[in-house]
């Protein structure tokens, strides 16, 4: 049907059942310092716990596990600067699914090695110059391999969602009364997932996206309506964030779904990262500090309830991290 969202909360609960006992139930941190310097409850998401470092396992479980064994044997192709091909590595492995994985050339090291000790082939590309995407149908093509987004695939936006679920239970655990959720962008695909599980129950909860300030295309997105583009010379540290416009499946959802969106410069970036590292006790990669950047900042709008972030990965080259630590605010 024309219109329709590519996933339902029938879905996200679905995921979460074939989830559950497979991927890790991440914890939901308070913390005081944090709450007292934003002068209010904060609850953070951290799926820096999650498999592979981040909460993509989630949604490439959650479509890796559904395919046929004729699919399984013949494989899977990814793209992803490294989260995305981590989470795919991971369950092919436990699947016993072969998989390919198309990663810029300047990935993270770390990434590019996790990935490859998980045991899928790397595919390097030119970020710059080439597409991902193109590269990964190709050879898809060429073996009769699936393809896995990493966002605009429903099984892949359904399992991010049940980061959503996760979120509203523990907070319920925790006594809490949940008014705002900051969730970080690239391609929409967790966002997408945690505004299906949240609104469906809680409608009154206001969800917004947050992405590096030269990749707010998210943002400008939900202003005038149509999905936009960043501009060619973008560039952040945020590599997990670099998608150059909003998913055909997640932007629909989020359109309906979100409150607003929200950007961050690098250098707030930079400084939530040491904040989470010498507070929090948390390592976060740039990109899965975006929403915790936002906070501190104060680019959050007020509200008189309580709030959850997530901290969404914590794989970080290590020398840029002891670069980002070592710095002063």
């Amino acid at each position: 049907m024309p219109g329709f969202p590519a996933i339902q909360i029938a879905d996200v609960l679905d995921a979460a059942r074939l989830l559950n006992g497979v991927a890790i139930r991440t914890p939901l941190i308070e913390n005081r310092a944090l709450n007292e310097r934003v002068g209010g409850r904060v609850f953070i998401k951290f799926e820096g716990a999650q498999h592979t470092g981040s909460f993509k396992f989630r949604g490439a479980y959650n479509r890796l596990a559904r395919m046929s064994a004729a699919e399984r044997t013949a494989g899977v192709v990814a793209w992803s600067s490294g989260n995305h091909a981590q989470g795919v590595a991971c369950a092919a492995r436990m699947l016993d699914i072969p998989a390919t994985i198309v990663m810029p050339a300047d990935a993270p090291a770390i990434k590019i090695a996790n990935t490859k000790a998980l045991g899928a082939h790397i595919v390097p590309y030119d970020r710059i110059r080439e597409s991902r995407e193109e590269i990964a149908t190709r050879l898809a093509t060429q073996s009769g391999a699936t393809l896995v987004p990493s966002f605009d695939d429903p099984h892949v936006m359904a399992g991010q969602g049940s980061v959503g679920l996760e979120i509203l239970a523990q907070a319920s655990e925790a006594g809490a009364d949940v008014a705002q959720i900051l969730v970080c962008c690239g391609g929409g695909g967790l966002l997408s997932g945690v505004a299906t599980a949240v609104k469906a129950t809680h409608p009154d909860i206001a969800i917004y996206s947050v992405e590096p300030d030269q990749f707010d295309d998210t943002a400008r997105s939900l202003r005038s309506g149509v999905r936009e583009r960043v501009t060619d010379d973008a560039r952040s540290i945020c590599d997990a964030l670099l998608s150059p416009s909003p998913g055909a499946l997640t932007f629909p959802i989020n359109k309906a779904l979100l409150a607003g969106g929200l950007a961050v410069s690098d250098a707030q970036v930079r400084h939530a990262m040491r904040f989470a590292f010498s507070t929090l006790k948390l390592v976060a990669e740039p990109g899965g500090a975006v929403a915790l950047a936002a906070l501190l900042a104060g680019e959050a709008p007020a509200t008189d309830g309580d709030r959850a972030i997530v901290i969404s990965g914590a794989n970080v080259d290590p020398r840029l991290f002891a670069d980002i630590i070592g710095e002063t605010d």
